[in-house]
């Protein structure tokens, strides 16, 4: 399986390293014909709005959402789970492919980012917690019913499934516990057969 991760800006170098570390081609995917390349995304941290400009030039959200809408599994990590909420506060445009309501920056400014253990779900496996990076994290506000919360921090869902879509609040590629890209990837994997 080849396993692309959205390169027009943000954090994506790290993301290509955890996919390495898994034994998983990886992609930089800037272009359509690299998305068309791969059967897996990640939509990495970053500024949303930025990401949203850039991928006018070939229309990358709308072939991201068609490629979600045909099943394409997706990990969406801080900002891009902003870039497929279905709403956001404030208010911008997004792929609307997640049935959440975010609220950007949520966990406060660059100076108030911290490391804080996410309690997750059994479907992760053990250990039942990891170090989660919030980073200028969006918070979620809404998760619809067909949303599974896989990781909480506080009580508050940080982790969430829903079909082939995974979305951390935090930055997972930050730290070196590799289960929530892994579940991208065994996604991937699985699909692809």
């Amino acid at each position: 399986m080849r396993c692309g991760v959205l390169a027009l800006q943000g954090d994506w170098a790290a993301h290509l390293a955890v996919l390495d570390r898994l034994g998983t081609a990886g992609l930089a995917v800037r272009s359509a014909a690299d998305l068309a390349a791969v059967e897996a995304l990640v939509l990495p941290g970053g500024e949303s709005t930025a990401m949203l400009r850039l991928m006018e030039a070939e229309r990358l959200d709308e072939r991201i959402a068609d490629r979600i809408d045909h099943g394409m599994p997706v990990l969406a990590t801080c900002a891009g789970v902003i870039l497929l909420a279905r709403r956001c506060e404030p208010d911008q445009p997004s792929l609307d492919r997640l049935d959440v309501d975010v609220a950007r920056n949520a966990f406060g400014r660059q100076v108030h980012s911290r490391v804080a253990t996410v309690e997750l779900a059994a479907a992760l496996g053990p250990p039942p917690r990891l170090d989660g990076v919030f980073i200028r994290a969006p918070r979620i506000l809404r998760a619809g019913p067909g949303v599974e919360v896989l990781g909480r921090l506080d009580g508050e869902p940080v982790l969430l499934r829903q079909g082939g879509i995974l979305a951390a609040t935090f930055h997972p590629e930050l730290t070196g516990d590799l289960r929530v890209h892994r579940m991208l990837v065994d996604r991937g994997a699985h699909d692809g057969r």
